[in-house]
């Protein structure tokens, strides 16, 4: 466990533990109507499948490897959520540190309750409570496009990093390995996101489970029946939504309620990403060639 390198704010119990706080009203580079959004989603799926949290897991982390993270590394998780990718990785290294400036941190206390080299903290990238170059692996999926000023957060993450460690990042991507028909369909469908965000919690969960119904699981199995139909071809894999041919329902609905729901969202180009973690500092940046795109590793010199 690494120490914190100023004392927390507040201290929130829950389920008879503390967790410190670093929230404050100076932290700037946050967007507070989507913090509340996530600690709602959060709250509304707050638990996950190990077995499919394993194989998901499988995806954001398979650029990671023996020359990352072993069992004597420490590890930073930059905007947890529930803390499902902290306990996907928790087996693997010796202490993981989870922040979220949501009211999430209870649901990931709880969902992590039994693991016990986890520690949950509530604090955003403008008050990550540790030193820099603390940690062997920084990692931070699906989080920075939600924050104003994406390449500030990063920078704050990076600065976490131990010299010769590594950052891992997921940035929605632009589409930009995409042709115009897929395009197309995503700029339609982004214009019901700009309405669906803005409504009460309860009325957008039930829109984005009836999208998740209809659009997600649709698409989904209809990849899933070309693939075991046609083996051979790949074509099904350019199929919207093909990503989710072997996952839950649960996890369409949870997904859907991320894609629209979310207020503040922005996209990156994978060369935009590059750049991005270059000025970071980072070098040997390699990218995963597979979904979720984009999600990328690269070291601190």
């Amino acid at each position: 466990m690494i120490d914190y390198n100023k004392s927390p704010l507040r201290v929130i119990s829950f389920n008879d533990q503390s967790i410190a706080s670093f929230i404050s009203d100076s932290d700037s580079n946050t967007d507070q109507k989507t913090i509340e959004s996530f600690g709602l989603e959060w709250n509304a799926f707050n638990s996950f499948d190990d077995s499919e949290l394993e194989n998901i897991g499988n995806e954001y982390f398979d650029i990671i490897n023996e020359t990352h993270i072993n069992a004597s590394s420490n590890v930073l998780d930059v905007g947890c959520g529930t803390g499902r990718w902290s306990r996907y990785i928790a087996g693997k290294v010796a202490h993981v540190e989870a922040i979220d400036p949501s009211d999430a941190v209870r649901n990931a206390v709880q969902f992590n309750s039994e693991i016990k080299n986890i520690r949950i903290t509530q604090a955003g990238v403008d008050s990550i409570p540790f030193e820099d170059e603390s940690f062997d692996l920084v990692f931070s999926l699906g989080v920075l496009h939600h924050i104003p000023d994406t390449q500030k957060a990063m920078l704050n993450c990076v600065e976490k990093v131990k010299k010769g460690g590594h950052f891992l990042v997921y940035l929605y991507y632009d589409l930009d390995n995409r042709g115009f028909l897929f395009k197309a369909l995503f700029r339609f469908s982004n214009l019901f996101r700009r309405g669906i965000c803005k409504l009460p919690f309860g009325l957008k969960k039930a829109v984005c489970n009836t999208i998740a119904f209809l659009v997600y699981l649709p698409l989904a199995r209809t990849g899933t029946a070309f693939k075991r139909l046609l083996p051979r071809s790949t074509f099904y894999e350019k199929i919207p939504l093909f990503y989710y041919h072997n996952k839950s329902f649960h996890i369409m609905k949870n997904d859907a309620l991320d894609r629209f729901g979310t207020p503040l969202e922005q996209r990156f180009t994978k060369h935009e990403i590059q750049e991005m973690m270059t000025r970071c500092g980072l070098s040997e940046i390699v990218f995963s060639t597979k979904t979720p795109y984009w999600h990328a590793v690269g070291k601190r010199v």
